[in-house]
């Protein structure tokens, strides 16, 4: 009864996720001055040069148009929440420090304009941050926070942001229903691998459409039977 309650949701969606050439979603080394890892940057070539990176995630006036522009825009239409894991929200790992200042990546107005549902094993209270988005923590697991996520949402869309690990965590669960994959032109020789070891195919998931653009290969995933 609850999977076809989901018909009449929103889509639960990756967008403008990057892999390297040899799969990789994040470099070596990861911290808090590389948080993509080592060369992990270049993964994002692609998007960062867009009219709609620019405008809403950096602020700023111009950027190109065309289809990788079209297809990030896509990433930010009719979503109503967002999740994320804790490696997305920010470096530190255990128990949250109660003089803790750190807020995310973003500054005081993040990209994000809806409430984000960040994934942890420590409870911590939520942060209100300017431009209507509202971090929560949420320690009782995916599918607790997807649930969240949907009452927030409502009608809307619900966009998984990252890290790698986390959404394996949703493919594996089969709970996503599409996912935006960019493939670009880098090889980073290690780092956290988006698709080893998972059966894809036999989680459901197929291509639904493919293209390559000047900078990457742009492939969509679809789940069979997805919202």
């Amino acid at each position: 009864m609850r999977q076809q309650g989901r018909r009449h949701l929103g889509q639960f969606r990756v967008n403008s996720f990057s892999v390297s050439a040899d799969g990789y979603g994040a470099g070596p080394g990861q911290d808090i001055d590389t948080p993509m890892g080592r060369g992990g940057m270049r993964l994002h070539d692609w998007a960062f040069r867009t009219r709609t990176f620019q405008h809403h995630v950096f602020g700023r006036d111009g950027g190109e148009t065309g289809p990788e522009d079209d297809l990030a825009a896509e990433g930010f239409e009719n979503i109503g929440a967002w999740i994320m894991g804790r490696n997305m929200f920010g470096p530190r790992r255990g128990p949250w420090a109660r003089d803790d200042d750190w807020r995310g990546w973003w500054g005081d107005e993040p990209p994000y304009h809806v409430p984000v549902f960040v994934l942890t094993n420590h409870p911590r209270a939520p942060i209100e941050m300017q431009g209507g988005t509202v971090f929560y923590f949420v320690t009782d697991g995916i599918a607790e926070a997807l649930d969240q996520a949907r009452a927030a949402a409502g009608a809307r869309d619900i966009r998984l942001g990252g890290g790698v690990a986390t959404i394996r965590e949703y493919l594996r669960a089969g709970l996503l229903d599409r996912l935006h994959i960019a493939v670009a032109p880098v090889l980073l020789g290690g780092g956290e691998a988006l698709f080893a070891g998972l059966d894809l195919p036999a989680l459901g998931y197929r291509v639904a459409r493919h293209q390559a653009a000047e900078v990457a290969l742009h492939l969509i995933l679809e789940r069979d039977g997805g919202a």
